[in-house]
């Protein structure tokens, strides 16, 4: 993922060099759209690269990296989708509102190109790293006990924690956010059988999250600063969607149990 990401650095930067030979910093800005859909698209491609890894290292077809029935079952996304997406859109919204931040003055061009690279890719940026940790990672670490439990607690406990430390930030808030983000979306991932739901939950959250700070001309040196003190509310009415997805999730699936991977499924 790094690799990609610093590939994709170099290659945004040396574009923004030809389309304004003054340099993409000259008006003062933090993030133009062309950095920002190169990082977009570089952590995207952890899905293909999380596939191949798992074909390559395992013997395994990279599409039962999806779902038990390794497919991307689109019924389930919709079906979360309407269930979170006006949930954390209020819970996101009542973060905003409660915590003042600064703003700035921002050029029509970026506001327009940075809303189309967020619609468009900040969801398979999400999805990529759902794959490589939710996915992969998980699969790996669960794979290296001998019972169920084991297995569990190996895959939920090592994915989050690999999530939370590639966020690098010294402040506990942020850290407590991503551990129970990770935690919940590894939880679903396991009783659903897939990955869709906890894709709902990421794409959901970091889109409505760039579409506030676009629409609210944010200072984005202070809001990408994970170092910077962060709201309480932030944390408490995200984490309270995740973990209450994460209860419907078990209550649903209370008597079937964990979807599991139908019968010569991975000899195919």
């Amino acid at each position: 993922m790094f690799a990609f990401i610093f590939a994709f650095y170099y290659l945004g930067a040396w574009v923004d060099g030809l389309l304004s030979p003054g340099g993409p910093d000259d008006e003062g800005r933090v993030l133009t759209p062309v950095a920002h859909a190169a990082s977009l698209i570089a952590t995207a491609l952890l899905v293909p690269w999380s596939m191949v890894l798992q074909r390559w290292l395992y013997g395994v077809r990279g599409a039962s990296l999806t779902s038990v029935v390794s497919r991307f079952r689109f019924g389930l996304f919709g079906k979360g989708l309407l269930a979170v997406g006006p949930t954390l859109l209020i819970a996101l919204a009542i973060s905003e509102h409660v915590t003042p931040y600064r703003t700035t003055e921002w050029l029509q061009s970026d506001v327009i190109w940075l809303l189309v690279a967020s619609f468009l890719l900040v969801p398979l940026q999400c999805a990529g790293e759902e794959y490589g940790l939710r996915g992969l990672v998980f699969r790996i670490a669960a794979s290296w006990g001998r019972g169920r439990t084991t297995s569990l607690i190996l895959g939920i406990g090592v994915s989050s924690v690999i999530f939370s430390a590639i966020h690098t930030t010294g402040n506990p808030m942020w850290n407590l956010f991503y551990v129970i983000f990770s935690v919940t979306t590894a939880f679903i991932t396991w009783r659903t059988g897939g990955l869709e739901i906890a894709i709902v939950l990421h794409a959901v959250v970091n889109t409505l999250t760039f579409i506030f700070w676009i629409a609210l001309n944010a200072d984005l040196a202070e809001r990408l600063d994970r170092s910077a003190p962060v709201s309480p509310s932030l944390v408490i009415a995200s984490s309270l969607v995740f973990v209450g997805a994460a209860v419907v999730v078990w209550l649903r699936t209370r008597r079937s149990g964990p979807a599991t991977t139908p019968s010569g499924l991975l000899e195919q």
